[in-house]
């Protein structure tokens, strides 16, 4: 087999706009976009058997990174896996209920931060996540974008301290407020190996990295600064000492009229919004301050119809004096109709 030719950045547009540059028409990618709304998703993820196990299947994982890419065409692909499983490489029991989601073993006390995994024991148990990454940076095609990704700090913890998704992340703030220093060891354990594990990716063959808090809203006053702005700014400052040129997205979700100077605070690339900002907020306030992500409503590629359509061209047209990667404000739900998905594409592209 011949050796893959690997693109100028110039050919991969994704790149071309985190780099500044304010392109004619927008990349797009979507989150989650390999995911249980493509039926051949849901093929492989029963030849798999369950969730974890397509995780951890090199081959398969990559099968479902690369669905999405050949039905659409997107400009980037992000590396199929979970931000659960940096924890279970941590040390902690990780497991997922049909119809609830994940499971895992809580930490909340001293000892059992301390049972925790030190941060650089991690690379044997996510070997298979970095086969995965290299896998795809061959078989991509030459023109898309490689993103990989963790989740940040708070987020993750959240889940480690609950033992599950909570609607308000109300044991991580109990902690917080209870036992300062078992929650901030866990944060600080968690940015280290985050790092670690970013970095690993990134020489398997990531091309872009994204950071995803997707609980950052929760947060408020200085804690919003303490446990979701410094980890993200010390994660991406560590990133770019030790891969230069690197771009980084960062995805602090709720973070409302706090995206301003999100770009500086952070020193990322790139700031993925969602729906509780408008596009003309962040077009107006955010996207100054660098490259910007967002921030399509995921239920319109249920419903479809005109106003899909409508809103795809007016964010887009809001986004068009600046840097700007069309995606969504969430990822894509499992309801989601894959021939809408291909009708935004084509709205965006005729914008």
């Amino acid at each position: 087999m011949s050796e893959k030719l690997i693109a100028p950045k110039s050919d991969k547009l994704i790149l071309r706009a985190l780099a500044g540059e304010t392109l004619p028409t927008p990349p797009i990618w979507m989150m989650r976009q390999a995911g249980r709304y493509l039926p051949e998703y849901r093929a492989t993820r029963a030849q798999a058997g369950d969730f974890l196990s397509l995780c951890y299947n090199s081959e398969l994982a990559a099968e479902v990174t690369l669905q999405p890419i050949r039905r659409y065409g997107f400009d980037a692909s992000i590396l199929f896996a979970d931000i659960l499983l940096l924890p279970q490489a941590l040390g902690a029991d990780l497991w997922f209920v049909t119809g609830e989601g994940p499971r895992l073993s809580t930490t909340t006390t001293a000892d059992q931060l301390a049972a925790l995994n030190p941060f650089d024991a991690i690379h044997d148990h996510l070997a298979p996540v970095y086969e995965t990454v290299r896998i795809l940076s061959r078989e991509l095609p030459r023109e898309t974008t490689l993103i990989g990704f963790a989740g940040a700090p708070w987020t993750v913890a959240t889940y480690m301290i609950a033992g599950r998704g909570t609607p308000d992340q109300g044991p991580a703030h109990a902690l917080k407020a209870e036992n300062r220093a078992v929650f901030e060891g866990l944060i600080d354990l968690l940015t280290a190996s985050t790092i670690e594990y970013l970095s690993a990716q990134v020489q398997a063959g990531a091309e872009v990295i994204k950071i995803f808090d997707s609980w950052a809203g929760s947060l408020q006053g200085d804690d919003f600064e303490k446990y979701a702005i410094e980890p993200a700014r010390k994660i991406t400052a560590e990133l770019k000492k030790r891969h230069p040129g690197l771009p980084i997205i960062a995805f602090p979700r709720g973070a409302g009229e706090r995206y301003v100077d999100m770009h500086a605070k952070i020193g990322a690339d790139c700031v993925a919004i969602d729906n509780g900002v408008t596009a003309d907020f962040a077009a107006t306030s955010v996207q100054p301050g660098g490259c910007v992500q967002g921030n399509m409503r995921p239920d319109l590629l249920v419903t479809g119809g005109q106003e899909l359509i409508d809103e795809a061209q007016a964010i887009t047209c809001a986004f068009a004096k600046g840097p700007y990667i069309f995606n969504l404000g969430h990822g894509i739900t499992p309801d989601a109709d894959p021939e809408n998905v291909q009708i935004m594409i084509d709205a965006v592209r005729s914008a």
